[in-house]
């Protein structure tokens, strides 16, 4: 079928560098526009980077011939998967120190192929990456170190097929390649769909949600990849293997849960199945306005701890609410939204409302699929959370330092934690720049007893040393968040960058067992190196820090 006026228009090419399309970018006016909000940016924006203007040397293995219709050494293959998608990684980029960049890309098409690279990697000591959509913000998907004579970066996205529809049990086998739409629009056509919409669907694939144990869109119940998993089929150096089907099991340890946020350590998850739900039929959603954050966080509480279940549930506070375009007269905004695929949501949502404004919330007219137009708080709010890694990315070109954090604690502490967050970020911020930062908050996921705070600090940075300030401001907002027994990550996982939290995070017997594992699954020790165990005296290191 030919295309015609009113067919959208097909994506462009994926930006090597930093977020997204490499068309959806701001261009330079844009740039120092924004630039100029935040006092010590540079005057001009730091040119677009260019492949040809990297180190790609020569790569330093060569796959045995009945491999290398799998791999290539192109080099804008190789420049794609270097890095992630972290603050971190751009800046790096932009100033052309993009770190080791792989000396291969794999894309298998089926479980043997993964197989068969996992064997010659570790026979000749290639490091191997796991990659999906490489949407990382932790240093999840690059090596670091020196110890491998090469480094083979795993693309799965040529394995992205839904193989298996089960309508019975509302369930699917799906190959682990599959990015967001591509996994949708094949689930589509019966009705169904996973309902997992991370803010980098576009860009991320089953496999990456199930291996840093995603967050998706919807703020209550169902938050996680995990409450979708059913079966994992996971295929480590060990050999292969895949759990039950099951609706729930109490034998024994779950197999599942050793692999789910295992971030390609342990092996390379290669198919699952996985729960599905109808696709929604009702939707209805609103804005609250509230003078007070304290009493909008009593607000929220109070929802996640009525029956309700709203699908969205997203606290602003002023900055966050202003950034976006929710709010101009200071006021924190709540986000509220039902869906439902077989009874209408009205209710829910008046009910929501009836709670925030016996918490001193503001609360605007319902908006449903019949009405319009849209709240226009919602409408805003969507608008700017699909935009904001571009902006982010715009702001990186200007020399300025964003970093962006989550964390989840129960309710006791939340107040306090973000308060202390506020305080003692923005003076490390102000420490390591000179400049004051802003620091904004938003609450992205709640439960009965707690919530997902996730942080935004935008400070200008000192020209040529974004990664450094960038460093302080990480190991700032770890300490804070361990002060307060809040997790060093609520859904973004922990890759390289937060392995000194995480290390600090889980018990240390569970340490043991995690490096036990590894020794046992990836004996060569070729399968991610660096993310969550070291090499064997990690657990030393662990108790002397």
């Amino acid at each position: 079928m030919s295309a015609t006026a009113t067919d959208p228009a097909p994506p462009g090419p994926r930006s090597w560098w930093g977020w997204g399309y490499a068309d959806a970018h701001p261009d330079d006016a844009e740039c120092a526009a924004m630039g100029a909000l935040l006092p010590g940016t540079l005057a001009r924006p730091l040119p677009i980077p260019r492949i040809a203007d990297l180190p790609i040397g020569r790569p330093a293995a060569t796959p045995p011939p009945s491999l290398a219709h799998l791999v290539t050494d192109d080099p804008q293959a190789r420049a794609a998967h270097a890095m992630g998608k972290a603050y971190r990684d751009v800046i790096r980029a932009l100033r052309g120190r993009p770190g080791r960049i792989p000396d291969l890309v794999a894309r298998p098409t089926d479980d043997q192929e993964v197989a068969d690279l996992l064997d010659w990697a570790g026979g000749h000591g290639v490091a191997v990456i796991p990659f999906g959509g490489g949407s990382s913000v932790v240093g999840g998907v690059e090596y670091r170190g020196d110890t491998h004579s090469a480094v083979l970066s795993l693309d799965l996205t040529s394995m992205d097929k839904v193989l298996e529809i089960d309508t019975t049990s509302r369930s699917a086998r799906i190959q682990a390649g599959a990015l967001g739409p591509v996994l949708e629009d094949q689930l589509r056509p019966h009705g169904l769909t996973l309902r997992h919409f991370p803010q980098s669907f576009e860009f991320s694939t089953l496999g990456g949600w199930l291996a840093t144990r995603a967050g998706g869109h919807y703020a209550t119940v169902r938050t996680h990849i995990d409450d979708f998993v059913q079966s994992l089929h996971v295929v480590t150096p060990a050999g292969s293997g895949t759990s039950w089907r099951l609706p729930a099991s109490g034998a024994g340890p779950s197999p599942d849960r050793l692999f789910l946020g295992s971030e390609g350590a342990l092996g390379v998850i290669t198919e699952a199945w996985m729960r599905l739900q109808e696709r929604p039929r009702y939707k209805a959603s609103t804005s609250v306005a509230f003078a007070d954050f304290h009493q909008a966080l009593d607000a929220v509480r109070a929802i996640a701890q009525s029956d309700l279940a709203p699908a969205n549930c997203r606290l602003l506070d002023p900055g966050e609410a202003l950034l976006s375009g929710a709010s101009h007269d200071g006021s924190a905004v709540l986000v509220l939204g039902f869906e439902s695929a077989t009874t209408p949501v009205d209710d829910r949502l008046t009910n929501a409302l009836d709670l925030s404004r016996a918490h001193g919330g503001r609360g605007r007219a319902l908006t449903t699929d019949r009405d319009a137009p849209a709240d226009t708080a919602v409408s805003a709010w969507r608008s700017a959370f699909l935009r904001m890694p571009y902006l982010r990315d715009g702001l990186a070109r200007m020399g300025a330092v964003i970093e962006t954090f989550e964390t989840a604690a129960t309710w006791d502490r939340i107040p306090a934690l973000i308060d202390a967050v506020r305080t003692q970020v923005g003076a490390a911020a102000l420490k390591a720049t000179g400049h004051p930062a802003t620091i904004n908050c938003r609450l992205t996921h709640v439960y009965p007893d707690g919530a997902a705070p996730y942080f935004t600090v935008a400070v200008a940075g000192r020209p040529g040393d974004e990664v450094e300030v960038w460093d302080d401001i990480k190991a700032a907002a770890s300490d804070v968040l361990h002060r307060y027994r809040a997790t060093i990550t609520h859904h973004h996982a922990v890759g390289r960058d937060h392995r000194p939290g995480y290390d600090r995070q889980r018990p240390e017997p569970f340490a043991l067992a995690l490096r036990a594992a590894k020794d046992a699954l990836d004996p060569n020790r070729i399968l991610n190196p660096g993310v969550l165990i070291d090499r064997r005296d990690g657990g030393r290191r662990a108790r002397a820090a």
